[in-house]
């Protein structure tokens, strides 16, 4: 089983959060409000925070000004995951993403499965790489936010969790570009 190897000292990565909506304002942006909760009290940093329209131009445009800054290690969205229309977060995270960390979006959909049966087909949680950033796409909603942070990222983005995670494989992101 995985376990903590409380040897190691604790290792904080900075965090931007956006919430991808056309109707949120920082007041009602519950889930944004939510993962910014989590992330402190499991000691990183949000380094940003912003909402972002649902619409594919103006996302690409936030994230690669995340992927850009050095001092973004993870970005993590919330929305716009679904499968209507206006739902673009996963085709603008393909669109800047290098490398795909199909794991995410599987083991996402395996955990919420338990909780929303079938419903959970509708969901294109996303995760990826790009420049040396990690990029997370969790659906709008509070649960998922919880499930995506405490289930997944909380152990994935802590070096001391064993046998291994992806804080100890930030120095190597960018070795194809040497």
């Amino acid at each position: 089983m995985p376990k903590l190897d409380e040897t190691r000292p604790f290792l904080p990565v900075n965090i931007a959060i956006i919430t991808v909506s056309d109707t949120r304002t920082q007041a009602d942006d519950k889930s944004g409000n939510l993962l910014d909760k989590m992330v402190n009290e499991d000691g990183h940093h949000v380094a940003a925070r912003a909402i972002v329209k649902d619409d594919l131009p103006d996302l690409i445009i936030a994230l690669n000004k995340h992927i850009n800054d050095p001092n973004i290690d993870v970005v993590i969205t919330t929305g716009g995951t679904g499968v209507t229309g206006r739902d673009t977060t996963p085709e603008a995270i393909k669109e800047v993403m290098e490398k795909e960390i199909e794991g995410f979006g599987e083991l996402f959909r395996w955990i919420s499965f338990a909780k929303i049966g079938t419903s959970t087909m509708q969901s294109r949680a996303i995760g990826g790489v790009a420049k040396g950033t990690y990029l997370f796409a969790l659906p709008g909603s509070p649960s998922a936010c919880k499930d995506g942070w405490s289930e997944i990222l909380r152990s994935q983005l802590d070096n001391r969790h064993r046998p291994c995670n992806l804080v100890e494989l930030m120095p190597r992101l960018q070795e194809h570009l040497s």
